[in-house]
């Protein structure tokens, strides 16, 4: 059983950065990619950046050039370094592992982790 505890949400101000992390506990050498995700109010879930095992890495659209995602294999964390922030990424951010088994992958989430953007 993998579980993910999420940290470094809050309030920021427009043009402001936060940083969020991901361990991953349980999961060991078995956790393959890993990602956030966040929901808007009022709208579905959506993918803001995924990372591999190796370190190749996809952003949504909305976040290119403003978000960062890392890991640390060792610890089996992920981050998201999230720069110039806007209103419209107010949502609550959402931790995803994958976890490698022999039956097929199983995916974990955390909690969430609200971000809200406001002046």
């Amino acid at each position: 059983q993998v579980q993910l505890v999420e940290s470094g949400g809050g309030l920021v101000q427009p043009g402001g950065s936060l940083r969020l992390s991901c361990a991953a506990a349980g999961g060991g050498s078995r956790i393959r990619n890993m990602g956030w995700y966040r929901q808007a109010p009022g709208k579905q879930r959506e993918l803001v950046a995924t990372i591999t095992k190796g370190g190749d890495t996809n952003y949504a659209d909305s976040v290119k050039g403003r978000f960062t995602i890392s890991r640390d294999n060792a610890k089996n964390t992920v981050y998201l370094q999230m720069n110039t922030l806007k209103p419209e990424d107010t949502a609550v951010y959402y931790c995803n592992a994958e976890e490698f088994r022999l039956a097929g992958p199983r995916d974990y989430w955390g909690k969430g982790t609200l971000v809200t953007v406001s002046s």
